[in-house]
């Protein structure tokens, strides 16, 4: 059986993060691989756009729509592949999804990508089994998640995220300075990647380094506060780019010197993924599925959370020790290459086939 014409069902930019830009690449590839898709979008834009501001009603403008496309394309696709996330988005949109694929009588791949995943199943499992059990396939980027599935007696199989290696790709010459070191922060402005951390971490390099500067990529809820926080530690040179297109992040990441990472919640954070692809040396908490991806002074640094002193222990030993920084990059170029698309998308074709063949089957 052949795999002509897939349905993906997730987000896309904007805004953009990690699973939506995970759902537009995988789409772009695909079709590269001559693939039909059609992608069925989770966070379509409010029509008409006021009732975005009016909470509940919004929803229902929201919800309604995209059973309809649902519907419409699961009838004509081979395979469905389902973007799922935990909490809310669970039962909104990834339930209903797989509940009309069997309806049309199509297999379903989810593809899950929650970093609260164990949080979220220790208070959801029954619900979450209900229709989970009528997927033909799970598949999860990460050993982390992997383990969780298996805590509840689901297999899952690994299926790493994309890396677009023609942006993502390591200079031809390292943009590190010794005198003004460029630090970056990548995530978005939310409690849980806990950039604070990384202000902090800066501000106590800043005492080594005068001249160093802090680019901090993203937008989010707690901007103001971590201005507030900048003013009280009297952090000079902090730059707020706000959100980047990948593009952006790419160039961001080859004039970068060290990219930190104090995320307290994770799964497979693609901000580690291109920075090591860049060959910026990443510095980052030990959390979730974190030491699944990288290593302790084999491809990175780890830290425990909120553990900012150790956060700028471990800039100031990359500034001073060329053969550690040298020795992170090149293992950092082994570790990503599971990433390119080549690799990806066999495990893909692997997975699409099985679902095809046991169609009919509920995943064990």
């Amino acid at each position: 059986m052949s795999i002509q014409r897939i349905m993906i069902v997730g987000p896309l930019p904007p805004p953009a993060g990690g699973m939506a830009n995970q759902t537009r690449k995988l789409a772009q590839l695909l079709r590269s691989e001559g693939v039909l898709v059609d992608v069925v979008q989770t966070n379509a834009p409010y029509r008409p756009q006021f009732i975005g501001e009016i909470k509940g009603l919004r929803a229902l403008f929201r919800f309604f729509p995209y059973l309809f496309k649902l519907y419409k394309h699961s009838k004509r696709a081979d395979v469905i592949h389902i973007m799922a996330n935990s909490g809310w988005s669970w039962h909104l949109f990834v339930a209903p999804a797989i509940l009309i694929a069997n309806w049309c009588k199509v297999p379903v791949i989810v593809n899950y990508r929650g970093g609260y995943a164990r949080d979220f199943f220790k208070t959801s499992w029954p619900w979450v089994k209900l229709t989970l059990n009528r997927a033909q396939r799970i598949t999860v980027p990460s050993p982390f998640l992997a383990e969780i599935f298996e805590e509840y007696g689901k297999a899952s199989h690994i299926v790493p995220n994309v890396l677009d290696e023609t942006l993502f790709k390591a200079p031809a010459q390292s943009q590190s300075s010794s005198e003004s070191p460029h630090i970056v922060v990548t995530r978005n402005l939310e409690l849980i990647y806990d950039v604070a951390t990384s202000i902090r971490a800066f501000a106590a390099f800043q005492q080594h380094f005068p001249n160093a500067t802090l680019s901090i990529a993203g937008t989010g809820p707690e901007k103001e506060n971590l201005q507030t926080l900048i003013k009280e530690l009297e952090v000079n040179n902090v730059t707020f780019t706000g959100r980047l297109s990948p593009t952006e992040v790419a160039q961001l990441y080859h004039s970068a010197s060290i990219m930190l990472n104090s995320s307290i919640v994770d799964n497979t954070p693609n901000s580690i993924i291109e920075s090591l692809a860049c060959g910026t040396p990443v510095v980052s908490t030990d959390v979730g599925g974190i030491p699944k991806l990288i290593t302790h002074e084999k491809d990175a640094l780890l830290v425990s959370p909120r553990d900012h002193q150790a956060m700028k222990d471990h800039m100031l030993n990359l500034m001073e020790n060329t053969t550690l920084r040298t020795n992170l990059i090149n293992e950092g170029q082994k570790t990503i290459s599971q990433f390119y698309w080549s690799n990806v998308w066999q495990k893909l074709q692997h997975n699409y086939h099985l679902a095809q063949c046991h169609g009919g089957q509920e995943n064990a």
